[in-house]
């Protein structure tokens, strides 16, 4: 090791090294892609200031992280493993404790553990753009370093409640607003490092150990935040605990840390943990599919085919994600329509601060054509049609893109519910043609569904995952059948909450089960907000091939009837005026009138009789998807629910539910249901295999 008073670099192992500046002594990481923190990286730490510490020539240490980014979070690897010493709240009480004042240099996104080690160093100094937080909260856990502990002592309660609780990053500059940074200092990561370090030799810069500040108790921040989560977060636990901990941040360092360690463990042991962790990583699984190996073709222009909502949406997300759009409309009518909806779409995302209005007028003018012939999408090199859901209409344009798109064009459909193969047969090209099923609105829901069709070839899936990338959306991959995976499970267990409907529980009932359950919106809501008339459409297109012994509920069906489709006409199963929202009596006298023209006597259903219909019928739909392989994974099925159909995050997803209730007791409740409906109550072969056999759909992840 090399003196105080030289400069050079040395490896404490293969990602932490120290450099020595005289007196100032930087320790570097190096961990790609994000400096996680690692064992390696809390071991090197812990090494490299012990060994600073103990040099008399080193008067103060700064710490900096090589990369994009300084430590990024905890170490995604180890998750669900034993921790491994040094842990990190040992390794923030060390670093608080080091005589030598020790310069902590932020930049990117310094999040979670990350975020702790500064709070607990002596100066944090960020870059502009850094982005800081403490996002355990949405892992089902609280910061378990100190941060509930320390945050309080610089920012004070209020401040810290609000960062905690939600997990949400803020800027530097929010960041020494609050006082959780010292200072911005523009350079990169070493150059500050060494800049602050000087500043602190030279007495420019002041030193603090956090734990020495006192925090000021807030009853009223701590009041209002409890009030504020038991209205907006009442099924969640982590977050109600987060407050508990900074509730306790006046105590001594020693206890404090206790009480945040014991809240801690309390959210380790919640099921919801255990969801949100599996929530976390399904985004990541989805990835992994046959067609990875292969290489996505390029993607500079795009084609929107449907002006309507669907395709102002799509529109909208490629622009804002920046690509050149050509829009097609059957005439300049339909045009104008599309480009006021994409104009609004976008003057939405400059109100949100998303978008700045420069870049909002460059978007219209520079990257954005429009027009009335299908001819004009020549050179784009994906055309995403998106008119209405119709197998007619939708052959016809895919015989004439078939004639003007040009050779390695891929061509999508962004059906919900129809045949690709069937889409594809009428063209020249199948191995071209996909399924991008987007979902409404487009340009904000994170979801699509990549529909492989029995021709597609590797590398027109690929483009359609490196489009959902690009788009920051989660694709998963989907084989044919009617509905794919999300809507096909949502119309059966769709089916379900009918026939609750018709033997007795209102839709006002069910929604309110459902959303109790954890959903932002109960079936009925949901039917409402997308529009009756499209259910209604399919319900007449299966009408053919629906079996004799289904039961069918016509009450939807009656409601279209009438010309009440939900939100957009004003009235559905809910009336929406400038009163507000309320259940709307005509749809009460329509099923009524259907109770008694079936002969049915109403019966109360309890809202957890509700909920175990609503979820037993999504997960027997959801193990019928498994075995058809129309899904690949269980966790397949999970990111659906959770990034498109609103499934509470928390409980992970149907299939992680499923393994929640038992495959045994599953199976036990179809059972039960089917002495009433045999019909559709039918327990999967892979269910009843798993019941018999302990087996988890958790397992079938892995394999």
């Amino acid at each position: 090791m090399q003196s105080g008073s030289q400069t050079g670099t040395t490896g404490i192992n293969d990602v932490v090294s120290i450099e020595r500046q005289g007196p100032i002594a930087l320790v570097i990481l190096n961990n790609p892609p994000v400096n996680a923190a690692s064992h390696a990286v809390r071991s090197g730490i812990w090494k490299a200031i012990e060994t600073l510490a103990s040099d008399a020539d080193v008067w103060v240490i700064a710490l900096y992280g090589e990369g994009r980014t300084f430590i990024a979070g905890a170490d995604i690897r180890e998750f669900g493993k034993p921790p491994q010493n040094p842990w990190l709240p040992d390794l923030c009480n060390f670093i608080e404790d080091c005589k030598t004042p020790i310069v902590c240099v932020l930049h990117g996104t310094t999040l979670g553990g990350g975020f702790e080690v500064a709070l607990a160093s002596h100066v944090r100094a960020a870059l502009p753009g850094t982005r800081i937080g403490l996002p355990e909260v949405t892992l089902g856990i609280l910061p378990g370093a100190g941060g509930t502990q320390r945050a309080p002592r610089l920012a004070g309660m209020r401040a810290s409640l609000d960062l905690i609780t939600s997990g949400k990053p803020i800027s530097a500059d929010q960041a020494i607003e609050i006082g959780l940074v010292d200072r911005i200092e523009k350079g990169a990561p070493r150059d500050v490092a060494v800049k602050v370090a000087q500043d602190v030799l030279d007495g420019r810069q002041g030193t603090r150990r956090t734990y020495d500040l006192d925090v000021d108790t807030d009853p009223a921040a701590l009041t209002a935040m409890r009030d504020k989560l038991a209205k907006t977060q009442p099924l969640l636990f982590s977050p109600h605990k987060c407050v508990d901990a900074v509730e306790a941040s006046p105590l001594a360092r020693d206890e404090g840390l206790k009480e945040e360690r014991r809240l801690f463990n309390e959210c380790m042991e919640s099921p919801q943990r255990a969801g949100l962790i599996h929530a976390f990583f399904a985004e990541r699984a989805v990835a992994k599919i046959p067609e990875a190996t292969a290489t996505p073709r390029a993607i500079a222009k795009i084609g929107v085919i449907g002006g309507g909502t669907m395709g102002s949406g799509i529109a909208t997300a490629c622009l804002l994600s920046g690509f050149a759009v050509t829009m097609t409309e059957r005439d300049q009518a339909g045009l104008d329509r599309g480009i006021s909806t994409i104009g609004a779409n976008l003057e939405g995302a400059v109100k949100r601060g998303k978008l700045s209005e420069d870049a909002r007028d460059n978007i219209l003018t520079d990257k954005l054509s429009t027009a009335t012939d299908l001819g004009a999408l020549s050179d784009a090199d994906i055309i995403i049609e998106a008119v209405f859901e119709d197998m007619g209409v939708k052959r016809d344009i895919f015989e004439t893109l078939d004639k003007v798109a040009k050779p390695g064009a891929v061509l999508a459909s962004n059906t919900s519910y129809l045949d690709i193969d069937q889409i594809a047969a009428v063209t020249r090209r199948p191995e071209d043609v996909v399924g991008l099923h987007f979902f409404s609105p487009a340009h904000i829901m994170r979801l699509m569904e990549i529909v492989v069709a029995g021709k597609t070839s590797p590398d027109a899936v690929a483009t359609g995952f490196a489009l959902a990338k690009k788009l920051k959306k989660i694709a998963v991959r989907s084989g044919v059948c009617d509905g794919f995976i999300g809507n096909r499970i949502m119309t059966f267990y769709k089916k379900a909450a009918d026939y609750m409907m018709m033997d007795g529980a209102s839709p006002e009932e069910i929604d309110t089960a459902i959303t109790g359950f954890g959903f932002a919106m109960g079936p009925y809501q949901v039917a409402d907000l997308a529009g009756l008339d499209i259910s209604w459409a399919a319900n007449k297109r299966r009408a053919a091939t629906r079996p004799a012994a289904e039961r069918y509920i016509p009450i939807a069906d009656e409601i279209c009837e009438k010309g009440w489709f939900g939100r957009k006409t004003g009235q559905g199963f809910y009336i929406y005026d400038a009163d507000g929202t309320r259940p709307n009596p005509a749809a009460l006298e329509i099923i009524d009138a259907e109770r008694a023209k079936a002969g049915v006597s109403p019966r109360t259903f309890s809202p957890d009789e509700i909920v175990s219909r609503f979820v037993t019928a999504m997960i027997l739909e959801a193990t019928r998807v498994l075995e058809e392989g129309i899904a690949l994974r269980p966790v397949d099925i999970d990111a659906v629910f959770l990034f498109g159909y609103g499934f509470p995050r928390f409980r992970g997803g149907p299939m992680h539910t499923a393994d929640q209730i038992g495959t045994a007791e599953l199976v036990r409740r179809i059972e039960t249901y089917s002495q009433e409906d045999s019909t559709y109550w039918q327990v999967p072969a892979l269910l009843r295999k798993l019941a018999e056999g302990g087996g988890t759909f958790a397992a079938m992840n892995e394999s």
